[in-house]
């Protein structure tokens, strides 16, 4: 059985970026703007608070988690923030630490903090399956992953690329099924802890090349074609064959990356009964004709013709 969850951080393909770990000492404040880039801190001692684009603030604590897929506007205060002027500039410590706060007080907070990519052209649709802020409490595993991931950033360590992209999906994966439980979760993390939709999204992931109607999703379900539209369409923000759709586009677009040997292959996989239809799908939903896109990989060395993607 395919997890829907795990495809979706595969398809993802994060890779780390920048890792440091912070020492806060006193009180200090924080402000930056990440411009939609994925953002993950861990708690390593102390506590603090975070607050994401004018959102209710976080009060973070020792062992705990946050992943944010798409940060914009984030504040980070000590937990007794100072007056609403202050804001503070982090200062070079060593290779990956820096210092915030008192230049001279003892440290009270140590924070691993990170930045990743998506590599995925469909980066944009894939995040806005997710929950806009995953905060655990308390997650030795997490804290665990973390640490892990902080270490191979700094370390230049025989095959560190591809041992940070494992160690990324783990921390992804882990962090969002533990919160699958929460019953305010929209998008995927919310439909899999649905007890209706979970069946219908897994078989979906499950057999992508199945010719799909709305009344056979809906049986998958056990709810009325009514009652399965309405109930999915609230949880993704989008109805379920445009959700199938970019599932199947997504697919699509990975063989091609990994040089499957035929566009008529690929159609087949994703549920196209021509090589011609799935051309015309992928023409009208990605900006080029399947072979273009391959040919724009090879051309670009791997890199995805982002310009030309059209992504829903």
């Amino acid at each position: 059985m395919i997890d829907p969850l795990s495809e979706v951080v595969a398809l993802l393909q994060p890779a780390a970026r920048l890792s440091k770990q912070v020492n806060g000492s006193g009180q200090w404040r924080i402000r930056r703007s990440d411009l939609g880039d994925p953002f993950y801190c861990v708690v390593l001692e102390g506590s603090c608070c975070l607050s994401l684009d004018g959102k209710p603030q976080i009060l973070l604590e020792s062992g705990d988690f946050v992943l944010i897929p798409a940060a914009y506007g984030i504040v980070m205060t000590s937990a007794d923030p100072p007056a609403d002027d202050v804001i503070s500039v982090p200062a070079f410590v060593d290779e990956g630490v820096f210092a915030v706060g008192q230049p001279n007080g003892a440290a009270d907070l140590c924070l691993l903090v990170g930045h990743c990519t998506f590599d995925s052209p469909d980066a944009a649709l894939l995040v806005s399956l997710l929950p806009e802020v995953v905060y655990t409490h308390g997650d030795e595993r997490l804290a665990a992953l973390v640490q892990f991931v902080g270490d191979e950033t700094r370390q230049q360590r025989p095959a560190r690329a591809a041992v940070l992209a494992r160690l990324l999906e783990l921390l992804f994966i882990e962090a969002l099924r533990s919160t699958s439980g929460s019953n305010s979760s929209l998008g995927l993390v919310g439909a899999l802890s649905d007890p209706r939709i979970a069946p219908a999204l897994r078989a979906m992931h499950e057999y992508p090349a199945k010719s799909w109607t709305v009344t056979e999703m809906a049986r998958e379900a056990a709810l009325s074609r009514s009652a399965f539209f309405e109930r999915f369409s609230r949880i993704f923000g989008m109805p379920p064959m445009k959700y199938l759709l970019a599932l199947r586009m997504a697919i699509a677009k990975d063989l091609l990356r990994r040089g499957t040997p035929s566009v008529a292959e690929i159609a087949e996989r994703v549920g196209f009964r021509s090589a011609s239809t799935f051309s015309i799908a992928f023409a009208r939903h990605v900006g080029l004709a399947p072979t273009h896109f391959a040919r724009a990989l090879q051309i670009g060395g791997g890199d995805e013709p982002r310009d030309r993607t059209t992504v829903v």
